[in-house]
């Protein structure tokens, strides 16, 4: 076997590798893109490179879902047992009992066979608290690496604070995972350039982004090299410019077939009682139409409406491989330019407590407006450094300076782009690329080439 690592650069498309990327663009002369899955979105498109399945067979989706049997929407799980297939170990452990993977931070890494995983997770404190963390495998990781390289920067990670530095810290981990296990497999999420796509748009100056990203990859593939172990750098999607936001679930709710309840003057989405609602993630929405009788009309609402690109029946999803149970009765894509919001509420000032907020488990959508801190807040970061005292002399304290207003975004994902604009695939071996393109559903056995084949 020969030991191989993977590294995830998220968001990476020919289109920016260039001057501002010069450790990427001398790895590999030789570039294969992929033929992105839809939804190309992370949890969605690792599952896939993970299994070498479509999501009709592995069950992702989207990252996250309605879950019917609880009557509850749920982003961004992490159990691995959610995702259905063999995975990358359990192949390369068939082939070889003595093969061994790390799975660093790529998504699903709790309650998996994995030998060594690390993902992010806060603490949720009873009092409500949340604080920065990550889960690791053995369990003993978790506090020797918080103390070896400091806390997991959780808000450098997801939020209007974003930065190099999470990228950095998962980097140095996977290092230190590699001085201690030497897996044959090491899985590696850098997701730096996902953030600033979105919010400044693939269009704007992303030199500093880039070259940032650049000096982390520059430094692992140095790294991983010296060890003696092949490489690979690949992406999960291209990030698009967006100028459309659609909102789905205010469509359906002036048709009267969502329902919403008040609390303290606030309303929120009571999906377990709608006749229809949306799940919302980046360019596809999963809409869940709870009688068969409505599917006509659901799909009659949404076809011609601008943003919306094509809207999948029972059929559309069998071409787009989306035909499982958890997908909603409906698909909708997006046009290239457009995105879905998640918003159900028609007046802001009854929008839902979480709105506000970073949320990510509350709300019943991605929602990418958690990048920016609110431009209508006087005096923010003095706003955010109040209420940081208020945590530090122990009183509750809210956060609350996400913006209402989907238009700040300028990227999204989720369909299948043009090669410019298309994911990658990069190797130290070249004769393992084989072609100019990929489908998704081939990258688990690439990965596994690289292992096994000479």
């Amino acid at each position: 076997m020969h030991r191989t690592v993977v590294l995830d650069v998220v968001g990476l498309t020919p289109s920016l590798i260039g001057e501002h990327t010069p450790r990427i663009a001398a790895f590999a002369s030789d570039r294969a893109t992929i033929d992105a899955v839809v939804p190309a979105v992370t949890c969605t498109a690792q599952s896939t490179y993970m299994t070498g399945l479509a999501p009709s067979d592995h069950g992702i989706v989207a990252n996250g879902w309605y879950f019917r049997d609880l009557s509850e929407i749920w982003l961004w799980r992490q159990s691995n047992r959610l995702v259905q297939g063999d995975k990358l170990w359990d192949v390369g452990r068939a082939k070889d009992a003595s093969f061994t993977c790390a799975n660093t931070f790529w998504w699903y890494a709790m309650n998996t066979r994995a030998d060594v995983s690390l993902t992010p997770r806060p603490l949720y404190c009873a009092d409500g608290l949340k604080l920065p963390d990550f889960y690791a495998y053995p369990l003993h990781l978790r506090d020797e690496f918080n103390e070896k390289f400091g806390t997991f920067p959780l808000f450098n990670f997801w939020g209007p604070n974003t930065s190099i530095e999470s990228s950095d810290w998962i980097a140095r981990s996977a290092m230190e995972v590699e001085a201690r296990y030497a897996p044959t497999l090491q899985l590696v999420y850098l997701p730096h350039l996902d953030y600033c796509l979105q919010r400044e748009g693939p269009k704007a100056d992303l030199s500093k982004d880039l070259g940032e990203i650049d000096q982390v990859v520059g430094g692992l593939i140095d790294h991983f090299r010296d060890k003696g172990s092949r490489l690979i750098l690949l992406s999960e999607y291209g990030i698009v410019p967006v100028s459309r936001p659609v909102y789905p679930n205010r469509v359906l709710r002036d048709a009267g077939m969502l329902e919403v309840k008040v609390d303290l003057g606030l309303e929120y989405l009571d999906q377990g009682s709608c006749r229809a609602f949306a799940v919302v993630d980046h360019q596809i929405a999963h809409v869940y139409v709870r009688d068969e009788s409505d599917r006509a009309a659901v799909r009659e609402l949404f076809t011609g409406l601008p943003g919306i690109g094509a809207v999948l029946d029972d059929e559309g999803k069998r071409a787009y491989g989306l035909d499982h149970h958890r997908s909603g009765e409906v698909v909708l894509l997006a046009e290239p330019d457009s995105w879905f919001a998640y918003y159900f509420w028609l007046d802001d000032d009854k929008a839902p407590d979480y709105a506000r907020m970073v949320e990510i488990h509350r709300k019943p959508g991605f929602d990418p407006c958690e990048l920016y801190i609110d431009p209508e807040i006087t005096l923010p970061y003095l706003n955010v450094g109040m209420s940081l005292a208020r945590k530090a002399l122990g009183f509750r304290y809210t956060m609350e300076v996400t913006p209402l207003d989907p238009g700040l975004v300028k990227g999204s994902h989720g369909l299948v782009t043009p090669d410019a604009d298309a994911p990658v695939f990069l190797s130290s071996e070249p004769r393992f690329v084989r072609g100019s393109s990929m489908a998704a559903t081939s990258v688990r056995d690439r990965i596994l080439d690289h292992v096994f084949l000479d």
